[in-house]
């Protein structure tokens, strides 16, 4: 069964290694844990203690900012970036948070329809948002959190 729990530094080096194989330009480690020691939260889904996938978002009342979010290529498609998502979604709710926005890049089609499936409207276009060896615009995302949603996601088993 998975396990959606608080990231720990522990965690880091194996959330980064699923961060590098996901992400055509991932953050550098010292970037990653950088992240981790300024507050930023940390989620993460394990089965039988390996590690499946990891979100990393940044609460600023009242709204959120997903930072990243990455699944073994093996496991995608397996109901593991739900279960992430509901949780973020679930952790902001509990702390009045209204609003999740993120970045995406503008050719990435998949994640775009995956984060449209929680409510997340296309925004703004932020030209230029990704540098290095694969530059391209991000599309500006924004999701509302409301009252009627659960406190609590629903744990799904999956065998």
């Amino acid at each position: 069964m998975h396990k959606i729990s608080l990231l720990d530094i522990n965690d880091l080096e194996e959330a980064y290694e699923i961060e590098v194989s996901n992400n055509p330009s991932p953050w550098s480690f010292d970037n990653f844990k950088s992240s981790f020691e300024v507050g930023h939260h940390g989620l993460v889904c394990k089965e039988d203690g390996k590690m499946l996938g990891f979100l990393i978002f940044s609460p600023i009342k009242p709204e959120a900012h997903l930072l990243s979010i990455a699944v073994l290529k093996t496991q995608q498609s397996k109901g593991i970036g739900l279960l992430l998502i509901k949780s973020m979604r679930s952790q902001c709710k509990a702390m009045g948070i209204s609003k999740v926005f993120l970045e995406v890049r503008i050719s990435n089609e998949k994640a775009i329809a995956f984060y449209q499936k929680f409510g997340f409207e296309k925004d703004a276009i932020r030209e230029k948002y990704y540098s290095g060896d694969y530059p391209e615009d991000a599309l500006l995302m924004l999701s509302l959190i409301h009252i009627s949603e659960p406190t609590r996601p629903r744990l799904i088993s999956y065998a």
